[in-house]
């Protein structure tokens, strides 16, 4: 599978273990090159960001409905093979879940969780969706595209950005979404959720109190199945790495990194 991987080398490398970041759903590797690949370059680590199949540059489009996330896990898989050493997993939203599915059978030596898909599913966020947007709900499963529950820049501002966020910075990330696998989709409501007893892993925990995808309770019980530190960003909405306090947020992340001596 050709992946779309984008890389950024630090001027001075302090580190030996790169980081690897996953996006979430109707994203890519777009997302982490606004402001975290430079910042974890600049603080001497070799990262990367992947676009899963079927997103950005990779293949798999035409399959892309359909994809399960063992696709996706596969998709980690190979890239962490081309690398120098076992990276960093960071995950956020979908790309959460994916990590999450990843560590249960394979050696890492730190993982972070940022808004990402609990353990239990989505069954929850599922019915705040349908609650607040039912036919944008109904179009999806009618149509088996995930896209309806972010298809304008209102909805999409709803789901991952703050309310003040300026509007031409909202069009400038809608312009760059798409559409999902509907069979993932399946896979976080029941079909194949994460074993967190099987992940021996260390974890960190990031969540956004303005989240209105995956609520405080949610993150919060995510951080109690796996037993890690956890930490609530206020003012914050899901798109954690594109909003205005992402700074706060990687510099968490750098924070318990050099508490674990990566």
């Amino acid at each position: 599978m050709k992946l779309e991987v984008i890389e950024k080398k630090p001027s001075k490398k302090l580190h030996s273990t790169p980081i690897l970041f996953v996006h979430g759903m109707w994203h890519g590797a777009w997302c982490w090159a606004e402001h975290f690949l430079p910042y974890f370059a600049d603080h001497g680590y070799r990262v990367y960001a992947l676009s899963l199949r079927g997103h950005g540059k990779s293949e798999g489009r035409e399959k892309l409905r359909w994809t399960t996330v063992s696709g996706y896990v596969a998709d980690v898989a190979q890239v962490v093979k081309e690398l120098e050493k076992p990276p960093v997993l960071v995950g956020h939203s979908m790309g959460g879940m994916i990590v999450q599915k990843y560590i249960e059978t394979h050696k890492c030596p730190a993982a972070v969780l940022m808004a990402s898909v609990p353990p239990r599913g989505v069954i929850s966020t599922t019915m705040r969706i349908l609650s607040r947007h039912p036919l944008a709900f109904l179009k999806c499963n009618l149509t088996f595209s995930m896209l309806p529950v972010v298809a304008t820049p209102q909805l999409a501002q709803e789901a991952f950005f703050s309310a003040d966020m300026p509007e031409k910075t909202v069009k400038r990330y809608f312009s760059k979404l798409q559409d999902d696998s509907f069979r993932i989709y399946l896979d976080m409501l029941g079909l194949n959720l994460p074993k967190p007893k099987k992940v021996k892993t260390p974890v960190l925990v990031l969540g956004a109190a303005d989240d209105t995808i995956f609520s405080v309770a949610q993150i919060e019980a995510t951080a109690r199945a796996y037993g890690a530190e956890m930490e609530i960003f206020p003012n914050m909405a899901h798109d954690m790495m594109l909003e205005a306090g992402w700074q706060a947020v990687a510099d968490r992340i750098l924070k318990w990194l050099k508490k674990k001596s990566v």
